[in-house]
């Protein structure tokens, strides 16, 4: 077994897994297949849906689970996959679309403002400190876009040099109790804007949380399956 394919398990990951809990994602993965069979979800695992579907995002409930990548694979039951609010009006999906779509320059957007303010509050949104940080992030977003587009589909994360373990520090998505893709709160959420304005047919995400009902339903073995046989 090369350390090469399995960075995971490269010594020089043990504290990267250590604080993306590897060890109880594996506990997590073992009770999943106990209580739910083979095809049950296993943390960290690429699942492959329709950027477009995508249309709300799962708030966390007063009282509720929190949901991060640190649940991923998690299987809940309960109603939190019933708190939502619209995908489309974040600052960030905005933004996007006014930088892919209209052509404005990212120090017009309602984002930069943003980043600004928080940057002016003693913050550091996106590990930015300073206005020249911003510009570097983006300028690299601006990369991604323009690969993706060539490119014509986004790349699973098994596909880029920051490989560490299935699909995680991909775009973060949960799956309802009747198998939609909700979009988690955090994670990925300016490729996933990149993916709906170019229309991409199918995209590679990070399972997060799965409802109960989904698995029980046999709703979300099928997201494990790329229809269109891009995926890693």
């Amino acid at each position: 077994m090369a350390f090469a394919d399995h960075p995971t398990l490269h010594p020089t990951n043990w504290i990267r897994d250590l604080k993306a809990q590897v060890p109880r994602k594996l506990v997590r993965d073992a009770w999943n297949k106990a209580l739910y069979g083979a095809e049950a979800p296993l943390s960290d695992e690429a699942i492959y849906i329709d950027p477009l579907a995508v249309r709300e995002t799962c708030r966390t409930m007063p009282g509720g689970p929190r949901l991060r990548r640190r649940q991923s694979g998690m299987v809940v039951a309960g109603d939190w996959d019933l708190s939502r609010t619209t995908f489309g009006g974040n600052v960030k999906v905005v933004s996007c679309r006014m930088r892919y779509l209209d052509g404005v320059d990212w120090e017009q957007t309602p984002l930069f403002d943003s980043l600004m303010g928080k940057i002016a509050a003693g913050e550091r949104p996106d590990e930015c400190a300073s206005r020249d940080d911003i510009l570097n992030r983006y300028e690299s977003l601006d990369r991604v876009f323009e690969e993706t587009r060539r490119r014509g589909r986004l790349l699973s994360k098994a596909e880029l040099p920051d490989f560490f373990r299935r699909e995680h520090g991909g775009i973060l998505i949960h799956i309802d109790r009747n198998g939609a893709p909700l979009r988690a709160a955090s994670g990925g959420i300016h490729r996933l804007a990149i993916a709906q304005i170019l229309e991409l047919p199918e995209i590679p995400v990070q399972i997060g949380a799965v409802h109960r009902d989904a698995v029980k339903k046999g709703l979300y073995a099928p997201l494990r399956r790329s229809r269109i046989g891009t995926g890693a």
